[in-house]
């Protein structure tokens, strides 16, 4: 035994012998059909308890590989913004240029974030002059007028991400209503 090894005790066994081990404890009056059932009993017992852990041992794998799963998906959508953020920082080294160009700049980061929002499947939703949803959209105010067709999206306050069934969020509007 190695220094590293920890001493085993044999520790009485609390589970009862299998019908093998009892079959020669069988009573005299015990057939060979009894006893071969008892076996037959021990057998498929022996194959449930089996499947039992082989599930069980399944279980826990496939909670593994969710868990291991949820983190490359975390890390890989992590990893597309790290460039959005490289960008960014780029425009605030150059904050104290020419306001103009830091507004460039900014659009294009601007741009860019919205294409990687777009790649994870929750494209910028258009919804200008849309008919009002309100799967879809959240009505933040109302504005009548002429030329505005009612019931339809007047202004966008807050743009929605996603499309109509898998949408990440929505649309903060303002809704057209008749004129009065």
């Amino acid at each position: 035994m190695s220094d590293h090894e920890a001493p085993t005790t044999e520790t009485p066994s609390t589970e009862t012998p299998t019908t093998e081990a009892r079959s020669g404890d069988a009573p005299d009056d015990a057939t060979p059909e009894t006893v071969g059932q008892s076996r037959q009993v021990a057998e498929l017992e022996d194959a449930w308890r089996r499947t039992a852990a082989e599930l069980d041992n399944f279980r826990k794998r496939c909670a593994r590989d969710v868990v291991r799963a949820r983190e490359q998906e975390r890390a890989a959508v992590a990893t597309r913004w790290l460039p959005v953020l490289d960008n960014l920082e780029r425009a605030l080294e150059h904050a104290s240029a020419d306001p103009s160009s830091v507004a460039e700049g900014l659009r294009a980061v601007l741009a860019q974030a919205v294409g990687v929002l777009a790649d994870l499947g929750y494209p910028r939703r258009e919804d200008d002059g849309r008919a009002f949803d309100p799967a879809v959209h959240e009505a933040v105010s109302t504005v009548s007028g002429e030329g505005l067709t009612p019931g339809t999206v007047a202004q966008v306050v807050r743009p929605g991400y996603g499309p109509d069934d898998k949408l990440l969020r929505p649309a903060a509007v303002v809704v057209a209503t008749r004129a009065s």
